[in-house]
């Protein structure tokens, strides 16, 4: 497993989000990746999100999204969700969603995006999806 480090925002404002949100990335096989992503996600650390996005996705075809310790998702987290998505298309990738939490299932089935994901239930899921 790798474990990034907390991120400073480089913003020169002293906010570290490194308490608010963690990316721990696992790979299962050469083209097979989890991004596990655990805390917050809201207009600070969403852009976070999307760079890790397409750092992974232009290194694998299949990535799956688990979701599961995320403890606030807002309107941006949800943008980068469904820019991902789209990237994932035009890549020719397969992007897995695992929302695991009800508060990110109640985010995405709110705004209607519940349909745009291939969902899982669990990693273990996803990754049999993978092979």
């Amino acid at each position: 497993m790798n474990a990034e480090p907390p991120v400073d925002t480089g913003a020169g404002d002293g906010t570290d989000v490194g308490e608010i949100i963690r990316f721990d990335v696992v790979d299962h096989g050469p083209d097979v990746r989890v991004l596990h992503v655990v805390g917050e996600l809201d207009t600070l650390t969403a852009p976070l999100l999307q760079v890790r996005l397409l750092e992974q996705q232009a290194q694998v075809g299949h990535l799956v999204l688990d979701l599961s310790d995320v403890t606030f998702l807002g309107s941006a987290g949800l943008a980068v969700l469904v820019g991902a998505k789209d990237d994932a298309d035009s890549r020719g990738c397969r992007l897995v969603v695992v929302p695991g939490s009800r508060i990110v299932k109640r985010a995405l089935e709110a705004t209607g995006l519940l349909q745009l994901f291939s969902i899982a239930d669990g990693v273990p899921e996803a990754l049999e999806a993978a092979r």
